[in-house]
């Protein structure tokens, strides 16, 4: 099994200017970081320059979480789904300009008017995650999808979603496994057994087992020493990205410690 990587996500400095953000990660003890292209960090040809620079200067790799704000790839409206996709392929294109490891992106919610039209909005989610695919392939990057949790109306949270998305797409999309949201479905052991071979990223946080809320590692209910060992089990040997929004330096070291 090759060797772990511990990194951060900027999500704990998505309030901050980008020019801070953009400063603090160079201090963060790891060279792996993990870019919210939202909010205040949205990436434009600039700021991936910027990035870039850095990364090269500084010995950092980057991966990407997508937009997420507003975003909903299983849109029943064509007009907005249009602009989404215009969105995300623009996400796609900076994050394989920096060379991103992967490209993590959410599945599609619910929407008001899905009880009218019974499994359409699975059909166009499932549409455009194969779409998206394309795009990155076209770009030399891989995604991801991640896991996310009750009780907000996204159409793929648990286990048994993931299996049927698996089983009805033929490309090879990864999975993201986020551990807080699996925490608070109380399947973060299944998510790891089950798709062993499908998870190429893993987001690391915190939480009580009822709210996403992105705390330190060890301030919650996690087992991290028996994720540490699960991850052992099934070989897994690439990034753990700290998603944490607070306590994000003893967090890495913690993880550091045990994995």
């Amino acid at each position: 099994m090759g060797k772990i990587e511990i990194g951060v996500s900027t999500l704990h400095l998505l309030n901050k200017p980008f020019n801070k953000m953009v400063k603090q990660i160079t201090n963060i003890k790891t060279n792996n970081i993990e870019i919210v292209d939202d909010g205040f960090h949205a990436l434009n040809k600039r700021r991936a320059t910027t990035l870039k620079d850095i990364g090269e200067s500084h010995n950092i790799k980057f991966s990407v979480h997508a937009p997420f704000a507003d975003i909903n790839i299983a849109s029943p409206s064509r007009a907005i789904l249009k602009a989404m996709l215009k969105r995300l392929e623009n996400s796609i294109r900076l994050a394989s300009f920096l060379e991103a490891r992967a490209w993590v992106f959410h599945p599609g919610l619910k929407t008001g008017v899905s009880m009218f039209y019974p499994g359409e909005d699975w059909k166009q989610n499932r549409k455009t995650a194969q779409l998206l695919y394309k795009i990155a392939k076209d770009h030399g990057l891989e995604i991801a999808i991640e896991n996310v949790p009750e009780p907000y109306p996204f159409l793929m949270k648990g286990v048994k979603d993931f299996d049927r998305f698996f089983n009805e797409v033929s490309e090879p999309i990864g999975l993201a496994l986020d551990i807080g949201h699996s925490n608070i479905n109380g399947q973060t052991e299944h998510f790891l057994r089950t798709f062993a071979d499908k998870i190429v990223h893993i987001h690391a946080h915190d939480n009580d087992g009822k709210d996403d809320s992105h705390l330190g590692i060890g301030y919650g209910t996690v087992n991290w020493q028996k994720f540490a060992s699960l991850l052992r089990e099934i070989s897994y040997d690439k990034a753990v990205i700290v998603e944490s929004v607070e306590k994000v330096t003893e967090s890495v070291s913690f993880l550091k410690s045990i994995i």
